[in-house]
């Protein structure tokens, strides 16, 4: 494969990501909360919000394989890596979270929703930005 193609891969990469998380938690979210029940949405999001964690590891580990193989700056390299373990991590607790709901254990999940909440926005901002640091 060509290698400048392979070179801008994970500035491609990073800008589907980008692209994913505002379409999932900026307008599919608000806009379900705002059209249905809070009962009748939560099926729904605990479906769709697994494959954007999985879709965007996987996005952020490909990126990380691409950014070694051809020798990526150190930021884009970090980002990636980031990006790879903070979805891995959303992912890995969404059991807990929703135990945690299911059961009525409030402070548990308002904990675990935060978590993946914080990890979220800081692979968005890392992926918005680390274009303009390298």
């Amino acid at each position: 494969m060509d290698s400048n193609i392979l070179a801008i891969t994970p500035v491609f990469f990073s800008g589907i990501i980008v692209g994913m998380i505002f379409f999932h938690a900026g307008i599919i979210a608000p806009s379900l909360f705002k059209t249905i029940s809070s009962a009748e949405a939560g099926p729904f999001l605990r479906v769709i919000f697994p494959k954007l964690f999985m879709l965007v590891l996987i996005l952020g580990a490909t990126s990380t394989l691409i950014l070694f193989a051809n020798g990526g700056s150190m930021v884009a390299k970090m980002v990636s890596i980031i990006t790879a373990a903070f979805m891995f991590i959303c992912y890995s607790i969404i059991p807990a979270t929703n135990a945690a709901k299911d059961t009525g254990n409030e402070s548990t999940f308002n904990r675990l929703h935060r978590i993946s909440v914080v990890f979220t926005v800081v692979v968005l901002l890392l992926n918005i930005l680390w274009v303009f640091l390298i």
